[in-house]
């Protein structure tokens, strides 16, 4: 449990986030936690609620929101996901995700340091903080949070670190494991990085990338070898998003494939929506790090241990 410095500082953060985006004239939304669906999404395994699910991600309906003309939107949120369970994974955990129209991924990478700067300046005053003259430390280390921050493709991140090339490990289906093993532990280790553009086959609902159909306009924000945030250019081709469910209900088993079904209305709804992108960042990691702590159970009001 935290105390009550803890606890001061979590709900500053919180308002520290909420402020930011009221400031960018976004809007805030709150959407169902209990749903009869889920986008069918192989790696993640939903917990179930009498029939429904608890939502993993609050993505769906936001989506259909801009689909219904919402151009700037954001949610401080609790998700779901069963069996995750670890230093950096609680089965609920807190979400921050924001939308907007007209714009791609390269956008929100902007968004995620005037974000983090703008938390500095409302926090950095603020006992536990971890970062002093926008600079976080880690143990007896210093990571420089100016922006703007590093930015490195997955394919030259691969030949950088990996002991197999993308295309090896996409073939052996490897690639989260070396990942994890090989590659994360280098990922913003002196200033926060982007590793950005994935293989088509790891973003089920990003858009190809313009150019490089092969790849997808996908990122991932990593500050002392720990992934924050998911973002994307959308797909909103409904056609494809279908074909791309399609494949990932073909992956699952045979007990998930009858618990999961076409999510129908997005679908429709998905027709209707433009240019747009969208991101998810850990809430409870991002507040691990400035608190300077070790384990998302030490940021949260109560973990799973408390009980």
């Amino acid at each position: 449990m935290l105390d009550f410095q803890g606890l001061r500082f979590r709900a500053a953060f919180f308002h520290s986030l909420r402020s930011f985006f009221v400031r960018q004239q976004f809007l805030e939304v709150d959407t169902p936690i209990r749903q009869p669906l889920l986008l069918p999404e192989l790696n993640i395994e939903p917990l179930a609620s009498e029939g429904w699910f608890l939502q993993a991600s609050p993505e769906l309906c936001m989506k259909r929101m801009l689909a219904a003309g919402c151009s700037r939107i954001f949610q401080l949120c609790n998700c779901f996901r069963k069996g995750e369970r670890g230093r950096l994974h609680l089965e609920e955990f807190t979400m921050l995700e924001w939308y907007r129209t007209s714009a791609g991924y390269e956008e929100l990478m902007t968004d995620c340091e005037a974000l983090l700067r703008s938390l500095l300046v409302d926090l950095e005053v603020m006992a536990p903080c971890a970062v002093f003259n926008e600079t976080l430390r880690v143990g007896n280390r210093f990571i420089s949070l100016q922006p703007p921050w590093d930015r490195l493709s997955v394919h030259e991140t691969f030949a950088r670190y990996s002991p197999v090339s993308i295309d090896q490990a996409m073939a052996a289906d490897t690639f989260d494991a070396i990942l994890v093993e090989y590659v994360e532990p280098h990922l913003g280790m002196e200033r926060p990085l982007f590793l950005y553009d994935y293989p088509v086959e790891l973003g089920s609902l990003a858009r190809r990338k313009v150019g490089n159909p092969r790849l997808a306009e996908r990122f991932e924000l990593y500050i002392n070898g720990i992934e924050l945030a998911n973002g994307f250019s959308e797909l909103t081709d409904s056609r494809e998003q279908r074909q791309r469910f399609e494949q990932e209900l073909a992956m699952m088993d045979e007990e998930r494939r009858q618990r999961s079904r076409m999510p129908e209305r997005f679908l429709d709804d998905l027709a209707h929506l433009d240019r747009a992108a969208g991101i998810a960042l850990g809430v409870d990691r991002l507040l691990m790090l400035l608190m300077g702590k070790e384990c998302v159970d030490e940021v949260v009001s109560f973990a799973p241990a408390d009980f």
